[in-house]
Order: C-alpha cells, then sequence, then structure tokens
C-alpha cells in the first residue's frame, strides 16, 4: 500500500473539481488543467477531497503517482508553481521581448528562448528571472532549458543557477 496514495487531496475554496470518465479536470483563479487517470487507479471525489486507489495490490505505486499529480494540479491552479534563476557571472544579463527571452552570457551571440505559452517570465533585475505558471512540470522544464545554456562551473562559480542552489566550489591550481 501506498502512504501517499491514502491521503486524499484537498480542494480548497476557489478551485472547481470535474470528473468525466479517467479525466480530471480543475479549474482555480490562475488558470485550469486536466489529466488522464491510469486505468489500474481508481478515484473518487469525496467529502474530503479526492481519493485514489488501486485495482491490483501490484498498482499502488501507479495510484501514489496519479495522487501526487492530482495534488499538483490543484495547487497549481490555486497559488501555482515558481522558479528562480540567477546569472552569475560578468556581462551576463537578459532581457524579455514580447515572448522571447534574451540571453547574454558570454558567449560571442546573444541566445533566445522562445517562452511557453503557458509559463510566464519575469526579470526584477537584468541578472534575475522569475519563471511562474500553473504546471509544475512545464516551469520546471522551461528553467531546466534556460539553465542548460550555461550551467553553473565549480571554480568560479559564473553560470545560470537556481537561487536555492548551493554549487560546491572547487579549489583552482595552485603555484608550486
Amino acid at each position: 500500500m501506498s502512504r501517499v496514495a491514502k491521503k486524499p487531496v484537498a480542494i480548497p475554496d476557489g478551485v472547481e473539481l470535474s470528473i468525466q470518465g479517467a479525466v480530471i479536470s480543475v479549474r482555480g483563479a490562475l488558470g485550469n488543467a486536466d489529466m488522464k487517470v491510469h486505468p489500474a487507479v481508481r478515484f473518487a471525489r469525496q467529502e474530503q477531497g479526492l481519493t485514489f486507489s488501486a485495482e491490483r495490490d501490484s498498482d499502488w505505486v501507479l495510484a501514489g503517482t496519479m495522487r501526487a499529480l492530482a495534488a499538483n494540479l490543484v495547487h497549481g491552479v490555486h497559488l501555482g508553481f515558481e522558479k528562480r534563476l540567477s546569472l552569475n557571472g560578468i556581462g551576463y544579463r537578459a532581457q524579455l521581448k514580447k515572448n522571447v527571452l534574451i540571453l547574454q552570457l558570454g558567449y560571442s551571440h546573444t541566445i533566445e528562448y522562445r517562452v511557453p505559452d503557458d509559463v510566464k517570465i519575469e526579470l526584477p533585475s537584468q541578472t534575475e528571472i522569475v519563471l511562474r505558471g500553473v504546471s509544475n512540470q512545464r516551469v520546471g522544464q522551461a528553467a531546466s532549458d534556460i539553465r542548460r545554456y550555461r550551467p553553473p562551473e565549480p571554480y568560479k562559480g559564473k553560470g545560470i543557477k537556481y537561487d536555492d542552489e548551493f554549487i560546491l566550489r572547487k579549489e583552482g591550481k595552485k603555484k608550486a
């Protein structure tokens, strides 16, 4: 039995949940989202929230996964998800023009990243990027794609890093 699947998904005020066959649709203040539940997992709307269970004993892993994905849907339309990136390095900066993020990362050319429609980007400063959206997967993937252009290096710490990320620094060469 999955401990995750046993816990019901609470539906906060202001969030509408509808079930049509094997599809769960959630509508909230920040948008709407839906997901298809695996056929080996049973789910039902009850008084305490949305509950999940497995058809067979071997499918409890799937029930836990589906429950976690449904909880992310509810959290996304109610509060949203956010990832923060910071650019560290001389001359590293970001600009936003319409739906394109323009990055200057020490290369001989600028990098243009087309922002997905369901992800919103803010630039509090030239070296900070804030990504927000309803889908945790989409926001995380966009942040990972941006970070991939210049991952942080361990000697000087230059590159794009998550705000809460710790970069283990290495010592450089020593003179004899």
